[in-house]
């Protein structure tokens, strides 16, 4: 074949397959490209279309063999190299193919980079990258670029907790509304999110509906991401019925994405906790399942696989339960929920010593203040009766042990011991932690008023006067303070005492600010049994009125009191005559020559022949005649049983028959 030959035909084959490329028939076109090849194995344009051929038929592998056998063209096809192996999940090896080419990267390189970071969850060089294609592009995908800038955005705020200032986005297009609101949930606005979720719902069926008539099915698909969203939004709220409601809506449509079952599901398990537990493992054989590595952030598995931890313990699963809360110790080291689950797990199994050893050996490893542990091993104390351990386990709690709150508990306990030294020591150091780390906050104020009771109480007149009169300081005429100390200051020094009540202010300043109808009112919300009782009283007509009203109260009689028969007034009354003789204190029982066979049986018992019915007292020379002959029964008869022979005896019906 001739050089001219050559060129007309590969240029026909050129032409062949920019014509199959254009119909999008990628068969035919990967045929034409293998021609090419075949006779031109140096065709870089040739080997580029057979790659985009195979990627556009899916067959990634097939792909990235072929690269990978065309070593010396590999800088030709760095872009559908790193494509391939993104879309097979090997990022990491996607990453290391477009770095490899250094920083010069085209846009299209840019994207695909960002896109790879943003599956390994390297979101802030995610975010830097967006910001510089929206900034260094100018086509028709600035707003998808501007989406996923959104939603790294939403990333940053709501698995790093970084507080990252959003750019002002336009609303075009419900996607971008969605990821806003996903950025609006990581900083906590949950009314401003609901909105725009609610937005984003609207905008997205209108979108749909312009399209033309489609599926009811391809709508519910579209919204159900949205829709879990908002789920998880209201539930976050505590409107968790709401949230049910919409959960279940989705659930009846059966999205295809596995990511958002499995979120979905989760979920629902949440709902549920320690209730309807069937239902809950069918829920979370989908979350967990073996597809869903790269379809979920880190933080989601997480949260999945503590909730699985959890239904174990609901489940009574106990092996269970502590090996996959060993495991998520030793994956996430920095949080401490396995710990507690598994803490609660030994508690369940009533090895209350175990719990609190695991908790204390956790606490001890672990450089920062914690507060959850320390109060879940005051619990555990509790609950074993060791009180003075109990308070120890408060007290490692840091600064918090200085809280009003933990205060009052520590003074509780100690009071329950009846250590009231215990109690004033624990006053007297959260007086002096607040005085110096918060001097002018409220809970100072709250403090030195409580442990000034406290010791005006348990009799310390002494160190309360020191506290009050740095009250005073504050407040000069607070006359609470004024009181107590006038109270302190009269145990110790009454010319003191004497001198501070001047400043009390006077019966007429304070009375001036009593409302008295609200006082009477007060009062007589007490009930009756506070109230006098007013006598209903008819109104008399005149003088006259009164005299009869008064002749009538004249005229009543008064009863004669009963006197007892024998009644002597010279002689004092017995003062036990009202109780029953056998509880008297002078009683003494039976006396001597009563017989001892009458008994309180029932009515008709008698002991007259006890001795004929007992078989060893009989004769041995015969039998007694009144016992009954072998092969004969007898029944005794009582007095309710005896009855007179003509009761006995009853007269048939005439005309009838006897019954």
């Amino acid at each position: 074949m001739s050089q001219a030959q050559g060129a007309v035909s590969l240029s026909s084959l050129y032409a062949e397959l920019n014509k199959h490329g254009q119909n999008q028939d990628f068969e035919r076109a990967l045929k034409i490209a293998n021609k090419i090849l075949q006779d031109y194995p140096t065709e870089v344009e040739a080997f580029q279309c057979k790659v985009v051929c195979l990627i556009n038929l899916e067959k990634f592998q097939d792909a990235l063999s072929a690269i990978n056998k065309e070593k010396a063209l590999h800088s030709h096809v760095r872009f559908e190299k790193a494509y391939c192996e993104y879309r097979l999940n090997r990022t990491e090896e996607a990453v290391s193919t477009l770095r490899a080419g250094g920083d010069n990267l085209d846009n299209r390189c840019k994207e695909l980079l960002a896109q790879v970071l943003y599956r390994l969850e390297e979101y802030q060089e995610c975010y830097d990258l967006y910001r510089d294609l929206i900034k260094n592009s100018e086509d028709e995908f600035d707003e998808e670029r501007q989406t996923n800038l959104a939603a790294v955005l939403a990333s940053l705020q709501l698995w790093n907790a970084q507080n990252v200032e959003a750019p002002a986005f336009s609303e075009g297009t419900y996607e971008l509304c969605y990821n806003q609101a996903c950025y609006l949930i990581g900083q906590g606005e949950y009314k401003a999110a609901e909105q725009k979720l609610r937005q984003a719902e609207a905008m997205c069926k209108e979108s749909l509906s312009d399209d033309g008539d489609i599926p009811e099915e391809e709508l519910d698909e579209e919204l159900a991401i949205i829709r879990v969203q908002l789920g998880y939004l209201l539930q976050q709220q505590g409107r968790v019925a709401e949230a049910n409601v919409l959960y279940n809506t989705v659930m009846k449509s059966k999205p295809s994405d596995v990511g958002l079952m499995a979120v979905l599901s989760n979920n629902l398990v949440a709902i549920n906790k320690d209730q309807n537990v069937f239902d809950s493992k069918k829920k979370m054989k989908v979350a967990t399942g073996s597809n869903l590595k790269h379809k979920l952030s880190a933080i989601q598995r997480r949260d999945i696989d503590i909730n699985q931890c959890l239904l174990y313990m609901y489940t009574n699963q106990a092996d269970q339960c502590h090996q996959l809360a060993k495991q998520l110790q030793k994956q996430f080291p920095d949080i401490e929920t396995p710990v507690l689950i598994e803490a609660a797990q030994f508690a369940r199994d009533k090895q209350l010593t175990e719990a609190i050893d695991l908790l204390t050996a956790y606490t001890g490893s672990r450089k920062a203040d914690l507060i959850s542990l320390p109060l879940a091993v005051c619990q555990l104390h509790l609950q074993m009766g060791s009180i003075c351990k109990a308070c120890d386990a408060l007290k490692t709690l840091g600064e918090f042990q200085y809280k009003p709150g933990v205060v009052s508990t520590l003074v509780t306990l100690y009071m329950s011991q009846e250590d009231t030294e215990g109690a004033m020591q624990v006053l007297a150091r959260a007086v002096d932690w607040t005085r110096k780390n918060q001097p002018q906050s409220d809970a100072l104020q709250t403090l030195l008023r409580v442990n000034t009771s406290f010791m005006l109480k348990y009799r310390d007149p002494k160190s309360a006067i020191q506290l009050l009169e740095e009250l005073r300081k504050k407040n000069p005429k607070d006359p609470k303070v004024l009181a107590q100390l006038i109270s302190a200051y009269s145990k110790i020094d009454p010319g003191k005492a004497q001198q501070v009540s001047r400043d009390l202010p006077s019966v007429e300043e304070t009375a001036a600010s009593v409302d008295v109808e609200a006082l009477e009112a007060a009062f007589s919300s007490l009930g009756p049994k506070y109230m006098k009782k007013a006598q209903k009283t008819e109104p008399s007509p005149g003088p006259a009125g009164d005299q009869a009203t008064l002749l009538q109260k004249k005229n009543k009689k008064k009863k004669k009191t009963k006197l007892p028969k024998n009644y002597n007034p010279d002689v004092t009354p017995d003062p036990e005559r009202w109780l029953p003789r056998r509880e008297r204190s002078y009683y003494r029982g039976k006396r001597k020559d009563k017989k001892k066979d009458i008994g309180k049986g029932s009515q008709g018992a008698t002991t007259a022949n006890m001795d004929a019915l007992d078989a060893s007292k009989t004769p041995q020379g015969g039998s007694d005649p009144n016992s009954p002959r072998p092969g004969t029964a007898t029944t005794p008869q009582g007095p309710r049983q005896s009855k007179p022979a003509q009761a006995q005896k009853k007269k048939k019906k005439k005309g009838g028959k006897g019954r």
